[in-house]
């Protein structure tokens, strides 16, 4: 069936301003006119979009499955223009990169160096955050990839690529109660606070699971926090956190330093995360090629 480009257009603007008049608006066109598109794209697909209300207007559930893929097509067709400038000019544009607390601290700074040198037109955005958030950002094209746990159920639009296998063990301020004992016990890492990555529930779950298994139960967790507001928090308190053996001798630059304790928390593939659609783009394509290449001499590393 003929894509009807110009009503999906006019139905993306609807869906991002919530409002028939103020997309019409926003495209420079009249009401009547974005409202007979939407009419025809209804029409031809068979299925209502968009329910009217008195404060603007609601997706029903097909609109939903729609302004999600029609967002992800003019996101690959912004992509499609930055690949064709890219053939003419070199790489450029931007990519857009989530990654996790020893990804941020420990591996990307030296990747991202090395990638600026070589790509200096193109723009990296790195942030943090919730993981399951990620993932859902990745979906809807709002990042090209994630650099993190692969610790989550397949799915048949990302793609994973492994590339080392993390183990998290407990981390404390230098000087903390426990840094003395030779033995630290489930029991005394219960009776600290703990600190975890906001909105990281793997994370948390697997310090719960921890506990559990040992017959406790979890520990209060005092604060949830950004990567390097864990980092302030731990160096000023006793609090508890877990982290990426990997990174312990940067974090230990910083005064943070790891606990021996009994067991695992948590012991994981690792590697980045991307939608099918983005594996052509060359500065992700580049950056994933640096990203494995760095990693080829630390520990636990995956062969390809």
């Amino acid at each position: 069936r003929m894509m009807h480009t110009r009503p999906l257009f006019h139905f993306l603007t609807i869906t991002e301003t919530r409002s028939i008049s103020a997309a019409a608006r926003e495209l420079g066109i009249t009401q009547p006119a974005i409202s007979r598109s939407i009419k025809q794209l209804e029409e031809s697909l068979g299925v209502k979009l968009l329910e009217r209300r008195a404060n603007g207007v609601i997706l029903t559930p097909e609109g939903r499955v729609l302004a999600r893929r029609v967002k992800l097509m003019n996101i690959e067709y912004q992509h499609a223009l930055a690949e064709m400038v890219d053939l003419n000019q070199g790489i450029g544009g931007r990519l857009r990169i989530a990654a996790g607390p020893v990804w941020i601290l420990e591996f990307l700074p030296p990747v991202i160096r090395e990638f600026h040198e070589q790509f200096p037109n193109v723009r990296i955005s790195v942030v943090s955050g919730g993981y399951a958030g990620q993932l859902e950002q990745l979906l809807s094209g709002e990042l090209d990839a994630v650099c993190g746990t692969l610790d989550f159920p397949d799915h048949s639009e990302i793609i994973k690529e492994s590339i080392l296998r993390i183990r998290h063990t407990v981390i404390a301020r230098e000087g903390h109660p426990l840094s003395s004992l030779k033995r630290v016990t489930p029991q005394d890492l219960a009776s600290y606070p703990w600190l975890v990555h906001a909105n990281h529930v793997q994370s948390t779950s697997r310090i719960g699971a921890y506990f559990a298994f040992h017959g406790l139960e979890p520990p209060k967790i005092a604060i949830e926090t950004s990567t390097l507001g864990g980092v302030a928090f731990l160096r000023k308190t006793d609090f508890l956190a877990t982290y990426a053996e990997q990174g312990l001798t940067t974090l230990k630059e910083m005064g943070i330093i790891g606990i021996d304790s009994e067991g695992t928390f948590w012991d994981f593939e690792a590697g980045i995360v991307r939608r099918r659609s983005t594996k052509t783009l060359p500065a992700l394509r580049s950056f994933t090629a640096m990203v494995r290449a760095a990693l080829q001499t630390r520990p636990s590393v995956i062969k390809s």
